[in-house]
């Protein structure tokens, strides 16, 4: 079975974005469920789970909202049965859905594809495509801020510039680092960064201990 180009192209990017493709169908809890395709994230985003399925070609009945939602949830089900923490992303790709979209989102995180230039390679047509194929699943991409020069008289400038201005001028600047660095992987990642900066002056205290 082909892979249609959309689908293509949002796997191509989530690819970039640190995510791995997952064999499908989804085997767990002893049972299978089908899917166009499935990427889990890494890292920060490592408890990512994303479901592709392709309204357009209808494969699995795909295009019957209520047919997916049932999968979906038996999908869930299993997934607490087995305790896992995963957290499912459902991306819709090619034509909207009739029905169930709204009973999906009580379920999982719900993203729409759809009306954007793809060529056959699977890859946006031309700049505005890629941006609106961003914008569709931007949730799931690392955060990026622009790039712009801060006027030092105004205190104008990227936010990131902005807050670290705003910081005390005693503010450990590795850690302020540190923190920034792992902002673009997510929560977690900031949360263990911190960790690590606070805990590395003890660390080098005890590593220059003597019995």
């Amino acid at each position: 079975m082909s892979t249609a180009p959309l689908i293509n192209a949002i796997q191509n990017r989530l690819h970039l974005a640190g995510y791995h493709d997952v064999s499908t169908p989804l085997k767990i809890a002893g049972v299978e469920f089908a899917f166009t395709g499935a990427m889990r994230g890494s890292e920060g985003r490592a408890l990512d789970l994303v479901l592709l399925v392709d309204t357009t070609t209808g494969d699995y009945g795909d295009r019957d909202g209520a047919r997916v939602r049932q999968r979906v949830e038996a999908l869930s089900r299993a997934l607490d049965v087995t305790a896992s923490r995963y957290v499912i992303t459902l991306i819709l790709s090619g034509a909207a859905l009739a029905d169930g979209v709204e009973a999906l989102s009580e379920t999982c995180r719900v993203l729409q594809v759809e009306n954007i230039a793809i060529d056959q390679a699977g890859r946006p047509a031309d700049k505005t495509a890629e941006r609106q194929l961003d914008d569709r699943i931007r949730v799931l991409l690392p955060l990026t801020l622009p790039i712009a020069l801060t006027n030092p008289e105004t205190g104008s400038g990227p936010a990131m510039d902005q807050f670290i201005a705003a910081l005390d001028q005693g503010t450990d600047r590795a850690f302020v680092d540190a923190v920034v660095d792992a902002s673009a992987a997510g929560e977690a990642a900031v949360t263990e960064a911190a960790a690590h900066a606070v805990g590395q002056p003890f660390r080098k205290r005890s590593e220059g201990e003597t019995s």
